[in-house]
């Protein structure tokens, strides 16, 4: 089977790798396994100085691999060099902190337990399994790869098969800032091919970024073979502006939480749900910051919003507001795909939304903004938590009482106050309901793929 980097912009062909063999797969595999083995005795202070040598690496490199991220999935430049500066700072933090993360906590009073001594320890699984998806082609991968090998164990990386210039920049980068052989190594498989790697008995525990389908697909196997599954599976996260908010910035924070990643963003702010007293002002300043924005070649440093990044995705995206705009869905701005060669859409603002339309519950990965007036704060709330998903959330309010009611409120992994969601490795990020389970990033996403040891001393 033949992977190709196809690029968004152009619709060309930019390079075809070959996959690996059924060999090669059990090679890595092997090589992932002996070198958890070997990690398993090394200190934090040396996976610390390996790391940091695999930071300073990726800095050094950040222009030409934005290009790459870039030329293989669509997003503007600016961003793409900005992701791996995110991965850098990522590296680094998990460097300096993992030791901490996974200390020993003693039990305060033993005699409880009848111990002279009693403590919890965190040890590392052995080799995990990542499935990752193209949208943030380094940094997706590298908020699991940096704790997770600081804890001690290996990774394998089954990529996206539209990034795998990327997937194969990171099969080595870790080995060569002097991690053992094996420690990180990617499989240049098809999606029908991760079931038996997950069966196998080397590999411990799998996570998963990426559709619904997928997510059942994997956790299906993992819990088959009763190992550790970690889920991250999209959102149609809810933007709620309510009448005592600063208006003009939440609708220019809306465009920005829009459009991020060319609108292919899990935790970009999907569904904007407006209190009917400040609706039409919102409203009329959110399409016409969406009409202005620059779309182009997303190497040009000028252009806002890039392609996206494949034909199938640009094709789904234009079917849900087809069928919005076909049950009834007023069009305020955008909703064409541009005569230009690429996988380009424009950027839309979709108001007068019904139940029956496909866009109340499924996913827009684009370009697109759903647009929804609540008479109050319930009903914002009723229409916030009407979907499957509970990944993020953003709330605008000056309203102090407003916002812990909102927060204790909405079926979210995260909600952020005034600001756009973002994900930092200081922070857990991770949903509920359909948005799957498990957290990634600070000290809750390292300690997921170890084992916490209960140790009691007579």
């Amino acid at each position: 089977m033949a992977i190709a980097t196809v690029n968004p912009t152009t619709g060309s062909t930019e390079m075809i790798i070959e996959s690996h063999s059924a060999e090669e797969v059990q090679a890595r595999i092997a090589e992932a396994a002996e070198a958890a083995r070997l990690l398993r005795g090394t200190t934090f202070a040396q996976r610390a100085a390996w790391m940091l040598a695999a930071a300073d690496s990726l800095e050094g490199q950040a222009e030409g691999l934005g290009e790459l991220i870039t030329v293989e999935m669509g997003k503007p430049i600016a961003q793409s060099v900005a992701e791996v500066h995110k991965c850098v700072k990522a590296m680094r933090f998990y460097a300096a902190e993992a030791e901490g993360f996974l200390a020993d906590a003693p039990l305060a009073d033993p005699s409880s337990v009848g111990a002279s001594r009693a403590w919890t320890r965190y040890e590392p699984l052995g080799t995990v399994l990542a499935v990752m998806p193209w949208n943030y082609p380094l940094w997706q991968v590298i908020r699991f790869a940096a704790p997770a090998l600081m804890a001690g164990n290996s990774g394998l990386l089954k990529h996206a098969s539209n990034v795998p210039q990327a997937a194969l920049f990171l099969d080595t980068l870790f080995e060569r800032a002097g991690f053992p052989a094996g420690s990180f190594r990617t499989l240049l498989i098809g999606g029908s091919e991760v079931g038996s790697v997950l069966a196998d008995a080397r590999v411990k525990a799998v996570t998963l970024t990426g559709s619904e389908p997928a997510g059942r697909s994997v956790a299906s196997i993992a819990a088959d073979h009763v190992k550790k599954s970690v889920l991250e599976l999209g959102g149609s996260d809810p933007f709620i502006v309510m009448p005592s908010a600063d208006v003009a910035a939440a609708a220019a924070t809306a465009v920005r939480a829009r459009i991020s990643n060319n609108g292919q963003s899990c935790i970009a702010g999907k569904r904007f749900i407006v209190h009917a007293e400040v609706y039409d002002a919102f409203a009329a300043e959110f399409a016409k910051l969406m009409s202005e924005l620059v779309v182009g070649d997303p190497l040009d440093p000028a252009t806002q919003v890039g392609p996206l990044a494949t034909a199938s995705g640009r094709d789904e995206l234009a079917e849900l507001v087809e069928d919005a705009r076909a049950l009834g869905a007023q069009v305020l701005t955008g909703g064409t795909a541009p005569e230009r060669p690429g996988f380009f859409y424009a950027p839309t603002v979709l108001a007068g939304l019904t139940e029956e339309m496909r866009i109340i519950q499924e996913e827009t990965f684009g370009p697109v903004a759903s647009l929804y007036r609540a008479t109050d704060r319930e009903d914002a709330l009723r229409i916030a938590n009407q979907t499957t998903f509970g990944l993020s959330s953003s709330v605008w309010t000056s309203d102090a009482l407003e916002e812990e009611w909102f927060t204790g409120n909405l079926d979210a992994g995260a909600v952020f106050i005034n600001g756009m969601t973002v994900s930092y490795q200081e922070l857990p990020f991770g949903g509920i309901k359909r948005s799957g389970f498990g957290r990634e990033l600070a000290a809750d996403g390292i300690r997921e793929f170890c084992n916490l040891k209960t140790v009691w001393k007579a």
